[in-house]
């Protein structure tokens, strides 16, 4: 086959790494790609906004099946760009994609099918946002209704920090993002990451995982898109998978079904564990990031053959296999991340690093005059297996430790939570 991936993410560099090592690849291109990615495949410099240059690469390239890894080409029509070109993807519709393109439109159809959720108000003018945070009192949630780059929640523990949130969105710190809010209950319990492979009519079940998401030691700090991940995740036990199939996936699926928008891709259910069982808090249409890089280094099976089938309504056909030890990554940031990092820092010693057995994804780097400097907020991610997590961590900083990047800073605590689960007597 040969195959097409949209991204230049960390990402992207562990879907490349994994279609890389199938045996039913033929070529892979990647577009725009990374450093990291062009060890995989081969970089091009394609636009995924521009529907028709992708058509036509794929013609000329003869590709078998295009893998989006961003959110927002899928929420802009990408994926029905192509299968109108009769160019085969791994990926939902952009009617499909609203589950994450709009918190709103998730929130309604939660409603009106009966998904555990929390309470909610949506709405388009602040006085009223304002006057429901008034009467509902804090701790509550407040977020921006659009793409916002994982940035846009703001989860306040005073009625004026709430306020000041809604402020800030309709002021314009999300652009279009903010023009609508979402503000909901406060949700108490464990976060965790559930992952769905889906055909439109099929959800399979594709691992769990728990991310950090504060940029701070202690989850204190502002939101990023994710400092280190870990899976399998503990906290979701077998009883609490069912539970989410039956209670938060499968009436997802058919509620998008019965208005006319079958899911097929990636879904990405982000939980909360509360004492009344799961609830959904946000979906999101593609691999988490990091969440993929700490699946698919546990993943036995064929990427592209569960990826096909995906695309092809076969996924009533198939399985998921994994490896039995835990994967946790952790993130090299740039120093000013998430705020404003400071890009251009030189990064050395990957090959070192790999050495140790870690395996180590680009996110944010490009090279320049020959020297590998960060360009992005998020830089590495640096990925290692072990039999417990707390092993898996051990692996994991021993390689960041023996990576040269003065302008880059992590968190030394990723697996905290799943590592005093894992201390505790059974």
């Amino acid at each position: 086959m040969n195959v097409l991936l949209i991204g230049s993410g960390g990402r992207e560099h562990a879907l490349a790494w994994k279609i890389a090592a199938s045996p039913m690849l033929t070529r892979l291109f990647a577009a725009p790609g990374n450093p990291g990615i062009a060890r995989e495949a081969e970089c091009v410099a394609l636009d995924s906004a521009d529907h028709r240059a992708v058509l036509s690469f794929c013609r000329e390239k003869v590709i078998d099946l295009v893998v989006v890894g961003p959110e927002a080409p899928l929420v802009a029509g990408f994926a029905d760009a192509l299968r109108e070109g009769g160019v085969r993807v791994f990926g939902p519709s952009a009617a499909a994609a609203r589950l994450e393109g709009s918190k709103g439109f998730t929130k309604d159809l939660c409603a009106r099918y009966g998904i555990p959720t929390a309470a909610y108000g949506r709405f388009g003018d602040p006085a009223a946002a304002r006057a429901y945070v008034e009467k509902a009192g804090a701790p509550i949630v407040v977020k921006a209704d659009g793409l916002a780059a994982g940035k846009g929640v703001t989860v306040a523990m005073s009625s004026r920090e709430a306020i000041e949130a809604i402020d800030a969105c309709f002021e314009g710190s999300f652009g279009a993002a903010g023009a609508e809010v979402v503000v909901e209950e406060y949700l108490d319990g464990e976060e965790a990451s559930f992952f769905c492979l889906c055909d439109g009519a099929t959800a399979l079940p594709f691992g769990t995982a728990q991310d950090h998401k504060r940029v701070g030691e202690g989850d204190t700090g502002p939101n990023t898109g994710g400092m280190g991940a870990y899976s399998p995740a503990p906290a979701m036990t077998p009883e609490l998978v069912g539970r989410t199939m039956r209670e938060i996936i499968e009436p997802t699926m058919r509620g998008m079904a019965e208005m006319g928008a079958p899911f097929s891709g990636v879904l990405y259910a982000g939980l909360m564990l509360t004492a009344d069982g799961p609830k959904l808090i946000e979906y999101n249409v593609r691999f988490g990031d990091p969440e993929c890089q700490v699946l698919m280094p546990r993943l036995k099976d064929d990427i592209l053959v569960l990826m096909r089938a995906a695309a092809d309504g076969q996924l009533g056909h198939m399985s998921v296999r994994w490896r039995d030890e835990a994967a946790l990554t952790v993130v090299l940031a740039a120093k000013g991340y998430p705020a404003s990092p400071e890009k251009g820092a030189p990064i050395s010693g990957i090959n070192a690093a790999e050495a140790e057995g870690a395996t180590v994804f680009h996110a944010g780097t490009a090279e320049r005059d020959g020297q590998l400097v960060a360009a992005g907020g998020r830089v590495l991610n640096v990925t290692a297996l072990g039999r417990t997590v707390a092993e898996a961590r051990r692996r994991a900083y021993a390689a960041v430790d023996g990576i040269g990047f003065p302008g880059g800073f992590c968190r030394r605590d990723i697996g905290w939570r799943a590592i005093e689960k894992e201390r505790l007597p059974t």
